[in-house]
Formats: structure tokens, sequence, C-alpha cells
């Protein structure tokens, strides 16, 4: 973890199909942006982030995250290796285990336990790149995967840049200890406050490190919502559309934990029962001007880099800006700088 105030900046982007990744690739790199994270809505983020990182030379890509539970480590082994390659080394793994429901009725894959599931699958995929790189017999064997099979046809050797980095994105304390002991990086969730990050995470990654009795540090990589620009108009239209993103959130069970901190269980409460009516357009009403602060920053470029570093300076190594689509172009741009 971070001991100084300075961070990395990347660029997050929700538009991951082919285009829009090779586009925002170009434009993290003219703009000055140490990387991008490409996440898993409507695309495939591993496609994505091969096409990124061969549009722009210089930048790290990576995914922000992939759901694991909805593939195989297999899958996300293979899939892992070949950005690597296309990246000449610029990869970083982001894996999340996505709500139950999701995996489930939209994956119509299994669930169960998973911090448990998730660190059999960290392990999992390690040992497949460890039989590639030394030709070892593959004999994973756990509760939840089994990997015995590797014949040298579809063995892709060594990568000669090294396995990509394998980040967790977590939000309760269970996966958070996980990514402190079997992860090189942990990704907060948008959904946080800096509050959050000291009394939970910040702990709870620590717990994690100890138990793995791990000396290396922990890449923490934040996500905060941004509201940036001068344009009252834009940054209204921006604040309307961050007030929706984290009523959807706090309507969520998983998320509850982070409003209980804060004392606003009455509103988590309030939130959820919108959701169950479909009331998704109302439910940004119930969003205070004091959760709007806690959750995002907003201001002009400067005024938001500032935030940045208040906020996040001895906590992060890395923040992803996630602006909304009404922020100008220029004022992204200007907070890499």
């Amino acid at each position: 973890m971070s001991e100084t105030t300075r961070f990395h900046i990347d660029i997050g982007t929700r538009d991951a199909s082919p285009a829009g990744a090779e586009r925002a690739a170009r434009f993290a790199a003219d703009s000055g942006f140490a990387g991008l994270q490409l996440t898993e809505l409507q695309h495939d983020p591993f496609l994505a982030c091969a096409l990124a990182a061969r549009a722009a030379e210089g930048i790290r890509v990576s995914t922000s995250i992939a759901v694991a539970f909805a593939r195989s480590p297999m899958t996300v082994a293979v899939a892992a290796n070949d950005v690597q390659l296309a990246a000449s080394g610029r990869f970083a793994l982001g894996l999340g285990s996505q709500v139950q429901a999701h995996i489930e009725k939209r994956f119509s894959m299994p669930w169960s336990a998973p911090a448990p599931r998730m660190r059999e699958f960290i392990a999992a995929v390690r040992a497949i790149w460890r039989a590639w790189e030394t030709g070892e017999r593959l004999a994973f064997r756990g509760e939840f995967y089994q990997h015995t099979l590797m014949t040298p046809m579809f063995s892709p050797g060594p990568n000669p840049y090294g396995n990509p980095d394998i980040w967790l994105a977590g939000v309760g304390p269970a996966m958070t200890r996980l990514a402190g002991e079997a992860a090189e990086g942990f990704v907060a969730h948008a959904f946080t406050t800096r509050r959050y990050l000291e009394e939970v995470t910040l702990p709870a990654l620590a717990a994690g490190r100890a138990r793995g009795e791990r000396a290396d540090a922990v890449r923490v990589v934040v996500p905060p919502f941004v509201i940036v620009g001068s344009d009252a108009a834009s940054l209204a239209r921006q604040e309307a559309a961050v007030r929706q993103q984290i009523a959807f959130y706090g309507s969520t069970p998983s998320y509850r934990s982070v409003l209980e901190l804060h004392g606003w269980e009455e509103t988590a409460d309030r939130l959820h029962e919108a959701s169950r009516r479909g009331e998704w357009r109302e439910m940004a009403g119930l969003v205070t001007d004091d959760m709007l602060d806690a959750f995002a920053l907003s201001g002009t470029p400067a005024a938001v880099r500032a935030g940045l570093a208040e906020r996040f300076g001895g906590i992060a190594d890395t923040v992803c800006i996630n602006a909304p689509e009404d922020a100008a172009p220029e004022d992204v741009a200007a907070l890499a700088r």
C-alpha cells in the first residue's frame, strides 16, 4: 500500500466494444494516463484489453473486472496469457465474483462460498500457468475445480513476458482478506468511501497479508466517482448520472455494509424497497448531498485533482477515473496531468 500521496492515474471506460476499447486506449495514451481499465458489461473484457494494448503502446491494460465465476480457471488462464502476449507484458488480470443472482441466472453457473471458491480459482489459474512455464504435470485437485490434463499440444509454453499480475476486486472483509493473501492487487468498488477504506478495507488487506505470510505490498486500486468540468450544465448532468449510480449500488444488499458504516441504514432500506418496485429513476432522489460528497469528487479538473490527492493519498497506489459521458474529454484528460 502507498506510503505517500503519489499514485498512478488510470482511466476506465464503460464502452468495451472493439472500437470503444481502441478509442479509449488512444485517448489514455495521448492524455498521459498510466493505464486503461476495462470492465465486463456488454462486451468481453479480454478481447477489449487485447485490442486496447495493440492500439496504444506504453499504457497498462487491465480487466477491472472480468467475472471469474462465469468462467473456468482454464479459460481465464488461456485468455489472460494471450492478452499478456498482445500487451507485451502490460496486462493485469482483474477478477471479481459478481453477485449470486447474476452468476446463477445470467451465466447459469454454480454459486457457493464465494471467498473459498475464489481462493481456489486463483490457485488453479496459477497452477495452470506454472504447468505451462515449467512443463510439470498439471495436477490441480480442489473442492470446486479440478485440472489434471495438459498435453503438449494444448500448452502455449512459458510466456516470454511472465505471467500477469492478478488483481482481486472486493467490498466485504472476506474477499478483501483474500486479496491481501493471494493477489498482487486489490480493486476497491466505486461504491466506497475513504472512511470505509480506512476502517474496513486496509485492516482486512493487512490481515490477509499476515495470513499469507507475505512481505510484498498489495497494490490498492480505487475507482472513485468523478464529476469534472467548468460548465454548470454539464456538471449538473454528470451529478444526476452519478446519483443514479450511487442509488443503484446502494440498493444492493451486497454493498449495504458501506452505508451502514456511515449510519445510512434507513436510506439503504428505502433504496432496496424502491428497487424491488422497479423505481430505478426515482431512487436517485434518495441520495443525499452528504452521500454524494462521500462517494464522489466534483469540480474543475484542478479541484478534482486536489481532492483525489487529499482523499486517496497514502491509501491508493492507482486511482482509476470513471467520469460520466457528459464530462468534456479535455477536462477528463486534464486529470492525468
